[in-house]
């Protein structure tokens, strides 16, 4: 296999991984219909280049290492548990309090910078061994033979990005033309409390994993 065709397979195989509904999709969806467009994007650059930065971190072999140290793998998968646990619960705490404020009240818009939405989708990417993990498996077996080790991984990792950045923009696109629903108080509600609930559910999941 040379390396046009690695990056064909690893791109089919990329591409089916991001429409794949889950975590990184939901923070970005949350973001979209809760604080807009510009905050949205910011969160979807921030999930990718915390996932060029694993891309990178396998190429070079930092996440072998991860891997076989078993209380580094520990500290940052408990750490990564606790961060999306704290985030989960503070989101369901929103809705909650939003409900608890009346039918007839409107949420006030909720503020964000582009550094604390960036830092968000950073962060999750980042704390998550699971996608060091996946990076470490897959790109290797489509580095071709006599290739550079850590160009093919960059490049794969940013032929990945690249997917993942389109399919963030159809879904932010997609929340803007639907926002007059979108916007209502019981959807925003109902979007914080699932997106919380799935942020808890990874979390804890992640948190009890042993590997």
């Amino acid at each position: 296999m040379d390396l046009t065709g690695a990056v064909l397979s690893f791109a089919l195989l990329g591409a089916l991984l991001t429409i794949t509904p889950g975590l990184d999709t939901a923070l970005v969806l949350r973001a979209a219909i809760t604080m807009g467009r510009g905050p949205a994007f910011a969160t979807a650059l921030g999930i990718n280049v915390g996932a060029l930065a694993w891309g990178a971190a396998a190429a070079v072999g930092a996440s072998a290492l991860l891997a076989a140290s078993t209380v580094g793998y520990t500290i940052l998968r408990v750490a990564g548990a606790a961060y999306m646990i704290f985030l989960g619960f503070r989101m369901i705490r929103d809705a909650l309090r939003r409900d608890d404020a009346g039918a007839e009240s409107v949420p006030a818009p909720v503020s964000a910078t582009f550094w604390s939405t960036f830092g968000r989708g950073l962060l999750t990417n980042l704390l998550n061994p699971k996608v060091g993990a996946f990076y470490l498996a897959v790109l290797p077996q489509f580095v071709p033979p006599g290739a550079d080790p850590l160009a093919t991984g960059l490049l794969l990792a940013l032929v990945h990005d690249v997917e993942g950045l389109l399919w963030f923009t159809l879904i932010i696109l997609g929340a803007q033309a639907a926002r007059g629903f979108l916007a209502r108080r019981a959807v925003r509600r109902t979007v914080d409390a699932g997106t919380g609930a799935v942020l808890l559910g990874f979390g804890v999941r992640l948190g009890l994993s042993s590997n």
